[in-house]
């Protein structure tokens, strides 16, 4: 192991030797899992009886990740799944900007500050007053890197499997959700989910199209972009018609009209003639619609009814930052006290100040209030916290 991993090994191992842990409930029938520092195979099938035993576990080495099992299990510790005897699992929905198209990690602040909206909004337009989900019952943390976890644990879902979960997946991307009949809300300002959602995506749709209409800009990515997540979901859900960019420029015209398209704002489709339902369609597969208003969920995830998930409390091996709970409230990033992961999740924050050079191109980090606009070559001399972070994710080496 590098001087530099080695570094950080024992100042892991120091975090977990001191820390007060989160405990999982129903402890006993969790799976436990951990990756080593060093490129070692993952630990894997691990139970524990309380938290001293995984503490006592940690302390015997180093570890770059941890996790626990979603699922509850009768005998967690079998090598054979068959053998572990499957109880029942939470519900989790992970919510990552790398899965957001037009973002990307290399601007950190700001993919997490995407990512933060979009998991507000799940909850928000979605499992609360859609799905009737309590407050109650869920857990909200910062993954340690790229976003949010939202760990549901209503006893009476436990036993959901993965067909149910992915049901609960498919409504919230609009697989399958019949727009038009949804539509007699429309003009409801109460209304959630996808009336509101398509009420507020109209403007931007109709803009979007008159732009393709009129070639003005970069009229031909957005035409493809819209081609693109059309194909995509009429294969999902199995359509053919109107799946083409000459049917989406002969929509653009219909919409480039200046009457036609104020109906079209209050609601009237009908002004679309034999064109609404691709319209509709596009609105629903749009990604300023679902995206900016649905979240953006990791399927796999949520459906799986034998994940591991990060353990809160622990540290992400990719950044340093601490796997962190916090109350619902605060995931809303335009509250009064919105959370802040770059301000609150460092868990290395000792006084020394170590000297990194940077190994790759525009990227950008924020450490507490202090924002790094970075380039190759570049030498800082920065904090312990921030030093981790840069290394441990590739973008940085101790000099």
């Amino acid at each position: 192991m590098s001087t530099g991993w080695a570094r950080f090994a024992h100042r892991f191992g120091q975090y977990y030797r001191t820390s007060e842990f989160w405990t999982p409930p129903r402890l006993k029938s969790r799976e436990w899992m951990f990756i080593p520092f060093g490129g070692s195979p993952p630990i894997r099938h691990k139970g524990f009886t309380d938290m001293q035993d995984v503490r006592t576990f940690l302390s015997e080495r180093a570890m770059h990740s941890c996790f626990y099992s979603t699922a509850y299990w009768k005998r967690p510790y079998e090598l054979k799944m068959a053998d572990k005897l499957w109880q029942g699992a939470d519900l989790i929905f992970d919510l990552d900007g790398d899965h957001l198209p037009g973002v990307t990690d290399r601007d950190f602040p700001a993919m997490l500050g995407v990512i933060q909206e979009q998991g507000w909004s799940l909850w928000n337009d979605f499992l609360q007053p859609e799905f009737g989900f309590d407050e109650k019952y869920l857990q909200v943390t910062f993954s340690g890197h790229r976003g949010f976890h939202l760990h549901y644990r209503d006893p009476n879902l436990f036993h959901l499997d993965s067909e149910a979960r992915r049901e609960l997946v498919s409504h919230i991307r609009g697989e399958g959700v019949d727009v038009q009949g949804g539509m007699s809300r429309f003009n409801e300002t109460d209304s959630h989910g996808w009336s509101r959602r398509i009420r507020d995506g109209v403007d931007d749709m109709i803009l979007k199209l008159q732009v393709i209409s009129n070639k003005q800009g970069d009229y031909s990515t957005i035409l493809k972009d819209l081609e693109h997540g059309l194909k995509s979901q009429y294969d999902r859900e199995g359509s053919t018609s109107q799946r083409s960019a000459a049917s989406i420029k002969k929509l653009a015209e219909v919409v480039n009209h200046e009457a036609r398209s104020k109906r079209i704002r209050e609601g009237n489709f009908g002004a679309l003639g034999s064109y609404d339902g691709l319209f509709l369609n596009l609105l629903k597969t749009d990604s300023s619609v679902v995206l900016g208003n649905a979240g953006e969920t990791d399927e796999v995830v949520t459906i799986d009814t034998r994940r591991q998930i990060r353990w809160p409390t622990s540290l992400h091996g990719k950044t340093g930052m601490r796997v962190s709970e916090f109350p619902l409230n605060r995931l809303d990033p335009d509250g009064s006290n919105p959370y802040r992961p770059l301000q609150e999740a460092w868990a290395l924050n000792g006084q020394e100040k170590l000297r990194v050079e940077i190994t790759v191109e525009d990227a950008v980090a924020q450490f507490h209030d202090k924002r790094y606009d970075l380039t190759r070559g570049q030498i800082l001399e920065i904090s312990e916290a921030g030093a981790t972070f840069l290394v441990l994710k590739g973008w940085a080496k101790i000099v």
